[in-house]
């Protein structure tokens, strides 16, 4: 057993990563593929939290080495189904329970707004008016997510996601394109 599967195995969480505990979290609701967990968290986490298509792959096979995971069924075109296992759902529920440590926004507009001084007026332009339309449309659609959430967590994070999508609109707004 490696290291970090030992740490993992005796309790510690210390090692657990956002997106590992991101997967397990997903895989508490039932048996997932890599594709489907992609998906999965796409569409759960999109507004506030990434996970590239490499991360998944990655992290998916550590997970099983240090137990936290186990292989289910064979689907079609050789996707592999992942299921938690009840050490895996032990350190989940240890890992919600330490202290989360700052925020840190990763953001590739507000990276190139940073720099946006070395930019001509019509690309400033571009690059506000491209990020309009997309906070634009995440505005809508957080707007429907939090008409549609049922569950008052799911609600919150929600209004959270239209917040954000609301306050990037106002940054915008504020940037001098000339």
């Amino acid at each position: 057993m490696d290291s970090r599967a030992l740490a993992w195995h005796r309790g510690g969480v210390s090692e657990l990563n956002a997106t590992a505990a991101a997967l397990l979290g997903l895989l508490h609701e039932g048996p997932k593929t890599g594709g489907q967990l992609v998906a999965a968290a796409g569409e759960r986490f999109g507004a506030f939290f990434s996970v590239t298509r490499s991360q998944v792959y990655r992290e998916l096979p550590a997970l099983a080495e240090a137990g936290l995971l186990k292989l289910g069924k064979q689907g079609p075109r050789s996707s592999q189904q992942y299921l938690i296992t009840a050490n895996g759902k032990k350190v989940f529920k240890a890992w919600l329970t330490t202290e989360p440590g700052p925020d840190h926004l990763r953001s590739p507009l507000i990276l190139r707004l940073v720099h946006a001084s070395s930019l001509t007026a019509k690309q400033r332009q571009q690059l506000v008016d491209s990020a309009k339309g997309v906070y634009g449309a995440e505005q809508e659609t957080h707007k429907l997510a939090v008409k549609a959430a049922e569950d008052p967590y799911a609600k919150a994070v929600a209004e959270f996601a239209l917040a954000h999508a609301k306050a990037v609109l106002k940054l915008l707004d504020s940037i001098p394109t000339s």
